[in-house]
């Protein structure tokens, strides 16, 4: 059977594949078999992958099989996340379900697609040259990221950078960017329209809610970027705009630390890291205000 586009499954439909017999998603570069009964995962599945093809026959290949799946205790209902059976983490609480499903699928790649060099980074590109923005949660890296994304970078993912220890080549992930606390209203307010997910309160990042990536990131997931640029971003409150040049040397053992599974590559990953950090222009920046953030990159870019 051919896929359709999962807009196109009428949302009784989405919410009875996904209870029963699962729906097989792509998310390139990969498809994942996802199921749930919870209503708030097939809320955020038909919202956020609403252009990504799907099937709903049983039987195919996918990459991954995950499901949410309530756990159900006096006064304090709960969720699981399995893959293939198996629970990797502890339950969260029941309104946590689709977040815990993007988290979980976050789990499932750096945990077992050791083909790439996994890096915790976002990247987007824009006339084929892409930026790695590597940084710590807290950083402000999510809401530059969707910020970018609204003005015309192409998103190839929100949390890893997927590095090709070959020829030093990105691929895209494209998958809804996670926005936190204050950054789910600044974003809000820069684009009144964006799609958003199911949001969930009080969790251990505080306020989680997803955002749908642009048509045209979806579109062009199967196409690979070259790094240009290495920034690594923090928001400061109150400050002034900086981007400063940062040691090479820095910047590789940054790269190192925030790889997933450089150990599974060794000597090879090390190196394919040291030449991607030799090739690019490597920056700290410091921002408070998006519009200025935009600029800066709108120069670099040249």
């Amino acid at each position: 059977m051919s896929p359709r586009l999962v807009q196109a499954v009428p949302p009784d439909a989405l919410r009875t594949a996904l209870r029963t017999a699962g729906l097989y998603l792509r998310m390139d570069p990969f498809v994942v078999h996802v199921s749930s009964p919870i209503a708030k995962v097939a809320e955020g599945v038909g919202r956020l992958y609403a252009a990504h093809e799907c099937w709903t026959e049983e039987g195919r290949f996918a990459d991954f099989h995950v499901s949410v799946r309530p756990q159900w205790r006096p006064l304090r209902p709960r969720c699981v996340f399995e893959m293939d059976g198996h629970r990797p983490f502890t339950p969260l609480a029941y309104d946590e379900a689709y977040a815990f499903l993007e988290w979980g699928l976050n789990w499932c790649i750096t945990s077992h697609c050791h083909n790439w060099i996994t890096l915790h980074a976002a990247v987007l590109e824009r006339d084929g040259r892409a930026v790695i923005l590597p940084a710590p949660p807290g950083s402000g890296k999510s809401t530059l990221c969707a910020a970018l994304m609204l003005d015309g970078w192409r998103l190839l993912s929100d949390e890893m950078a997927l590095l090709d220890p070959q020829d030093g080549l990105l691929t895209a992930s494209p998958r809804p960017i996670s926005l936190k606390n204050a950054s789910i209203d600044i974003i809000g307010r820069r684009a009144p329209g964006a799609v958003m997910g199911p949001v969930a309160l009080d969790t251990l990042k505080g306020t989680v809610c997803h955002m749908q990536v642009s048509a045209d990131s979806t579109a062009r997931a199967t196409e690979r970027a070259t790094p240009a640029w290495i920034v690594f971003p923090r928001y400061v409150a109150g400050a002034d705009l900086t981007l400063t040049p940062r040691r090479k040397a820095d910047a590789l053992l940054n790269l190192h630390r925030n790889s997933f599974n450089h150990h599974v590559h060794g000597r090879q990953g090390f190196e394919a890291l040291a030449d991607v950090v030799a090739r690019c222009e490597v920056f700290d920046l410091h921002y408070s205000h998006l519009d200025e953030a935009l600029a800066c990159f709108a120069r670099l870019r040249g």
